[in-house]
């Protein structure tokens, strides 16, 4: 008998499967296949949008993308890394962003004003792993910061890790920053039940949350091999402890040496 696939590296695949579930779909950007016309589409309706590849992960390749009016010009704009280059045609544009992406597979994805620190977007890592009774459990949480000069917020594009009381410090009381914690929680359990349905193999999510100006919170990505270590880099350890002994419980990290529980 074949063994229940436990990765899943295609995020339009994933996309397609949690956008049939209704419930959920408020939560999920809308995302289309790169081509010409979905990403005019897109930046007309969203004026910023990401492009990513299909397969890949770290947020290496992934662009952003966005169109302005300035002086009463219209402007197209990408950033990838740190470079920024900018057209006074989307034909131009165009052709240099498709020129630029990785040779590969993309989507196009709404573009969603994230909350910010000091002027720097952030995102919230979700995890959630399998249980022994095979059930799913939240184990931890944590923000990521992007870089002051990159449009991205994962760990290994130099964005930095953070606690969510941090983050929300000077926005929310500590009592409603508990309450969306609880919520984000619950959040990644229901993707969590949707995708273990459908792929019983899965044994880790990593549901990447961003949270916009009216904290509405929207499920940007959901990695099905995400890496413990994020939950390395708190002062505070016992959230990594709890991740790793799930991870390895799961059959993660068994040839690779970690650090000292």
């Amino acid at each position: 008998m074949k063994p229940a696939k436990r990765t899943l590296v295609s995020k339009w695949t994933k996309t397609k499967s949690l956008l049939q579930n209704r419930s959920l779909r408020k939560f999920i950007p809308e995302t289309r296949l790169y081509s010409r016309s979905s990403l005019l589409y897109l930046l007309r309706k969203y004026r910023m949008i990401y492009v990513k590849p299909v397969k890949g992960s770290g947020g290496k390749g992934v662009i952003r993308a966005e169109v302005r009016r300035v002086r009463g010009r219209t402007l197209y704009r990408y950033q990838q890394g740190t470079a920024i280059r900018t057209f006074s045609s989307f034909g131009a544009f165009y052709a240099s962003l498709s020129r630029t992406k990785l040779p590969r597979p993309y989507l196009a994805q709404q573009g969603i004003a994230l909350l910010r620190l000091r002027g720097r977007p952030f995102d919230i890592r979700v995890m959630v792993q399998r249980t022994a009774k095979r059930g799913w459990k939240t184990t931890g949480i944590i923000g990521r910061l992007a870089h002051p000069k990159r449009a991205v917020t994962n760990f290994h594009s130099e964005g930095l890790p953070l606690p969510l009381r941090i983050l929300f410090a000077s926005r929310l009381s500590p009592v409603r920053r508990r309450r969306l914690t609880a919520a984000l929680a619950r959040l990644g359990l229901r993707f969590a039940h949707h995708l273990g349905r459908k792929y019983p193999g899965f044994r880790e999510l990593g549901v990447d949350v961003g949270v916009d100006t009216r904290l509405h919170p929207w499920v940007l990505e959901v990695n099905t091999a995400p890496d413990a270590m994020i939950f390395n880099q708190l002062k505070n350890k016992r959230m990594f402890h709890r991740v790793l002994r799930y991870a390895k419980a799961n059959g993660r990290y068994k040839h690779r040496k970690l650090p000292r529980m």
